[in-house]
């Protein structure tokens, strides 16, 4: 399985996600209301990106009232000013040499910055200049598919993503990720839907080109501070070409 789910599976382990559900509120009002500046539109069904948003929101049980104080924001009612909020990409290396990928949505850049810099070198990263890591990832659109809602033989739903225009699809349990051209992510999240699977996502993704395999110690302080980077408030993702082994997966979740 990919390095996303993976993570996102030992997040949720650790019991991160829920401990933190007011932090992830604030994540993903930011994510809806940018999504709804940048759509010009408050209306999911006219606004790809804005439905995504609502769908993860909605997905992590966010109530209706939240989503619509962060799309009146995005359309600027109410005396809020979502003009401030900036989406940011931060670059660098974590130990190992990881390549690092952050993404953070920001009203001060400069108190951003400062943040993640500092958490870098406290965590044995090294902050990167614009550039020097981005052009090694490639965005893709992810679908993810719980066949524990729905069953579905996973050969078939593979076969069924391939034939919607999927680029990649992998397997394991009973999730399957579905990658594709993020151009595409509308159309092939449309067909699979249509088609009666059990989608629980579908979102921009990041994905590395080539990916690394540190010795353990270095990918375990590399997942230490992908960790602390993703609990800083003003960031929304981080994504890196580490390759998240099963067994390193369990070491760090039993660290």
């Amino acid at each position: 399985m990919s390095g996303h789910s993976k993570w996102h599976t030992i997040r949720r382990t650790k019991g991160v996600l829920d401990q933190r559900r007011g932090q992830l509120f604030t994540k993903l009002a930011r994510d809806i209301t940018i999504a709804t500046r940048e759509g010009g539109s408050g209306d999911p069904d006219a606004n790809f990106r804005l439905r995504l948003a609502v769908d993860k929101a909605r997905a992590a049980n966010m109530p209706m009232e939240n989503i619509q104080r962060a799309i009146d924001r995005g359309l600027g009612r109410g005396g809020s000013d979502a003009a401030a909020l900036e989406e940011i990409y931060y670059e660098g290396y974590a130990p190992g040499g990881v390549a690092l990928l952050i993404e953070a949505a920001t009203d001060n850049r400069n108190r951003t910055a400062s943040d993640v810099r500092a958490t870098m070198t406290k965590n044995g990263g090294s902050p990167g200049e614009p550039g020097s890591v981005s052009w090694m990832f490639e965005t893709k659109g992810l679908i993810t598919i719980d066949l524990s809602v729905k069953r579905f033989d996973p050969d078939e739903v593979m076969l069924m993503a391939i034939d919607a225009g999927a680029e990649d699809v992998q397997i394991e349990d009973n999730i399957v990720e579905v990658y594709t051209d993020f151009k595409q992510l509308a159309a092939v999240r449309q067909q699979l839907i249509a088609a009666g699977l059990p989608v629980t996502s579908a979102e921009k993704t990041m994905i590395a080109k080539t990916t690394v395999q540190p010795d353990t110690a270095d990918a375990l302080k590399a997942m230490k501070l992908i960790e602390k980077l993703e609990d800083l408030d003003d960031v929304q993702k981080v994504y890196s070409n580490l390759d998240i082994t099963s067994e390193l997966a369990e070491q760090f979740m039993n660290g």
